[in-house]
């Protein structure tokens, strides 16, 4: 892959405890990569005393003096601490020294830094946060879910590109399938900003499918559903209520009696394949879509198998040319229209 990957280990509700154990099992998995260690060099390298022989030189530390707490305002965290874990990977990113970085930090304050240090891709004018969902032929990415409450037409528009190079990079699909997120597939539904967009992407040579429903993000009906971050992020956090009651209840009935403990039993082997099946582990890692960079943002409490997940997702970005492949498709489109 021969990547080089800066992690803010400092970020989330665990920090290095989990950071540091999910870059080195990271490195294991994916031989020719590196790692970039960035945060408080006395809370890391205790948890790297048995491993240097190990990995040698595709694994570093580098010391930042101060760390972005999960509650600090964005702007703060943006404006007085310039040597936090979370400053330093990003300008690792723009430098060169690293490929991509990846953080369980404060949404906002790496929305605010990165967008601050790495700048916005020629064409884009917003960054946006994308994700990946569980579907019932494979999984989805949608976006923005959050990173933009109030959109227009055109914002739409470069969502869509973005999340088809995103699917283009990371699952290897030429010609992903795009869908625009509205209350019935008809041209006519939806708001006055849909019904531009809907346009827009139908005139865009991407492969856009016209509009999907909620229900299409988890029948898997395209690749890549697009919407507004108010929508999106309403969606998700939908998404994982329900998830959590459907879990919820399943307990509660093989509780109920001596019967149904029985019967849990039998159906463990189902429990557990199921449970596989939509671990949210296995989706970590959403990418901050429109930067000059690779940024993505895992789940602040992650554990090491999700924080690993986030990194490969990472380094599958960034070796298969997600920046590259954004810029490219946004000049031809303007050349087009121009």
């Amino acid at each position: 892959m021969g990547v080089t990957i800066a992690i803010d280990c400092m970020g989330g509700d665990h920090g290095p405890v989990v950071t540091v154990p999910a870059a080195l099992a990271f490195l294991r998995r994916h031989r020719d990569a590196k790692v970039i260690l960035v945060g408080l060099e006395e809370a890391i390298r205790p948890l790297l005393v048995s491993t240097a022989s190990e990995f040698g030189e595709r694994i570093r530390v580098r010391h930042a003096t101060e760390v972005v707490a999960m509650d600090d305002p964005p702007a703060i965290a943006m404006r007085t601490k310039k040597d936090s874990s979370m400053r330093v990977v990003m300008d690792l990113v723009k430098a060169g020294e690293a490929n991509a970085a990846v953080s369980a930090g404060n949404t906002g304050a790496l929305m605010a830094i990165s967008r601050f240090v790495l700048k916005t891709l020629p064409g884009i004018d917003r960054p946006a946060i994308a994700t990946v969902l569980p579907s019932m032929h494979g999984h989805t990415y949608v976006l923005d879910l959050g990173a933009n409450v109030d959109c227009t037409a055109e914002h739409l528009l470069q969502f869509g590109v973005m999340g088809a190079m995103l699917v283009a990079a990371i699952e290897h699909k030429e010609r992903p399938t795009v869908g625009l997120l509205n209350i019935g597939e008809e041209v006519i539904k939806g708001n006055d900003v849909v019904k531009e967009a809907g346009e827009l992407l139908r005139n865009s040579g991407l492969n856009f499918q016209g509009n999907v429903e909620g229900n299409d993000i988890y029948e898997g009906t395209v690749d890549v559903v697009v919407c507004d971050g108010f929508v999106g992020n309403v969606a998700l956090k939908t998404s994982e209520g329900l998830a959590q009651m459907i879990g919820a209840f399943l307990k509660q009935e093989f509780k109920r009696s001596l019967l149904t403990k029985l019967m849990a039993v039998v159906a463990l082997p189902v429990l557990k394949r199921f449970k596989q099946r939509v671990d949210h582990r296995l989706y970590n890692g959403a990418p901050l879509l429109g930067l000059r960079g690779v940024v993505l943002k895992s789940h602040g409490s992650a554990d090491a198998v999700a924080f690993e997940n986030a990194l490969g997702r990472a380094a599958e970005a960034a070796s298969n040319r997600l920046i590259e492949r954004i810029t490219e498709r946004m000049a031809s489109m303007n050349e087009v229209n121009a």
